[in-house]
């Protein structure tokens, strides 16, 4: 693996996760109350030693540089390599920013051409799975492949929002198509039970999407990029000329948990799936695999007469006398008297305020960071150092699908009320 260079794509403005996007990038987008997306792809990496890694951004980097820097030292922590942000620019002979997956790659060829390395792993930041890239990597190597896509055995339904792959008995790629709908659809299924699915799972689960994750050979990914500089997609572009000019395209077949984070709905869903019991579909309690993130040296949380249940709880909480259910509480969150959370996700804080700070915000009418005494909130996400004022009620009362009330605080995606970062919410509030 040390004949590897990462690379992870940053994704473009983020708009379907908007406003979790409206301060960061979405690879900085807080995940399971103490984690960032950027985590998974790195820790992954790190978990396959894989030690030489890029993350490829141009919208709202600064939190993602920060996180970034106090988090992967790999020189000192991780026995040597280097995780590097690298940013949009403009130059002479490139003015334009980032336009696309393959552009992105191609603005920065000349800096991966620089490294002594057989292959380029191209990752996604935005996805929550757990995979040991040296058995793709190997599985690329021993097929002499050019090109090999990860593949995710999905039904008819998810796959009309995919990259479809069809495969001959040895996973080589015959055919790609982006987003096939009816006959095209039908067209491209496989027998996925080749790969190993059961019968009645390869039944329901006949297509082979691409995951948006690729191992390229040096050879192959330059000659691409430097024979197409019209081509800006790896998925609408770059794989279909590979597979017309005659490359060796193959499919790795990936068939555990896997989840795209690109829309508000998706986000909020696979956060408060790790609260399942007994068993979440994505666990971060595995030692053998485990997901780093920053060491904030935080104390224990603290409970004061709280009632919770099937929740997690981020460390330098402080909990009084409220009901948690189904919720995911990140760092430094803030709960007090006669709360109640439902079906909600709360980012936390980045600082502490003191009691004395509290009680002082309070005299001059102001509202301190956290969920203020007697208020209800239900199937919401609570961006960070929100300040939700006392008796207030975010329950979506109208069932209202989308909204932007950003001069309010908030906007309603999917049907989830999200509070906007550093927002504030008024006292007896009614959402």
């Amino acid at each position: 693996m040390k004949r590897v260079l990462a690379i992870i794509l940053g994704g473009g403005a983020g708009t379907r996760l908007y406003p979790l996007t409206k301060m960061r990038a979405k690879p900085a987008v807080p995940l399971a109350g103490k984690y960032r997306l950027i985590d998974i792809p790195i820790s992954n990496c790190i978990n396959s030693n894989i030690n030489k890694m890029y993350v490829m951004t141009q919208f709202n980097s600064a939190s993602l540089n920060r996180h970034l820097s106090h988090t992967f030292n790999l020189s000192n922590s991780f026995g040597g390599g280097f995780v590097e942000v690298l940013a949009a620019q403009q130059t002479p002979d490139s003015p334009s920013w980032f336009e696309g997956t393959a552009d992105a790659v191609r603005k920065y060829q000349w800096l991966f051409q620089e490294w002594d390395v057989d292959e380029y792993l191209i990752l996604s930041g935005d996805q929550l799975y757990r995979m040991d890239y040296s058995l793709f990597i190997e599985h690329h190597r021993r097929t002499g492949a050019d090109l090999t896509v990860a593949a995710l055995p999905v039904d008819p339904k998810q796959a009309e929002a995919f990259g479809l792959m069809r495969t001959d008995d040895n996973g080589s790629i015959q055919e790609f198509r982006e987003k096939p709908k009816g006959d095209a659809l039908k067209e491209m299924a496989v027998d996925t039970s080749r790969f190993g699915l059961s019968k009645e799972s390869a039944e329901a689960r006949p297509h082979l999407a691409s995951m948006g994750i690729y191992v390229f050979s040096r050879d192959t990914l330059f000659d691409l990029l430097d024979k197409h500089p019209g081509y800006k997609d790896f998925g609408k572009e770059v794989i279909p000329e590979a597979l017309k000019r005659g490359d060796n395209l193959q499919s790795y077949v990936f068939d555990d948990y896997w989840e795209d984070i690109g829309t508000i709905g998706a986000f909020y869903e696979a956060n408060l799936a790790l609260t399942q019991q007994p068993q979440p579909p994505f666990s971060f309690y595995d030692e053998k695999f485990p997901i780093y993130t920053r060491p904030r040296y935080l104390p224990p949380s603290k409970l004061v007469d709280a009632q919770i249940t099937n929740s997690i709880v981020g460390e330098g909480s402080i909990l009084k006398s409220c009901s948690i259910n189904h919720c995911v509480l990140g760092v430094r969150s803030r709960v007090e008297s006669d709360v109640v959370l439902q079906d909600t996700l709360v980012m936390g804080a980045d600082f502490f305020e003191s009691s004395d700070e509290r009680a002082l915000l309070r005299e001059r009418g102001g509202i301190p960071v956290g969920v203020g005494a007697g208020t209800t909130v239900k199937r919401a996400i609570l961006d960070k150092n929100t300040r939700i004022g006392s008796n207030v009620t975010i329950v979506n009362k109208d069932n209202v699908e989308e909204a932007d009330r950003s001069d309010q605080g908030f906007y309603i995606r999917n049907g989830i009320v999200v509070v906007q970062k550093n927002a504030t919410i008024q006292d007896g509030t009614v959402i």
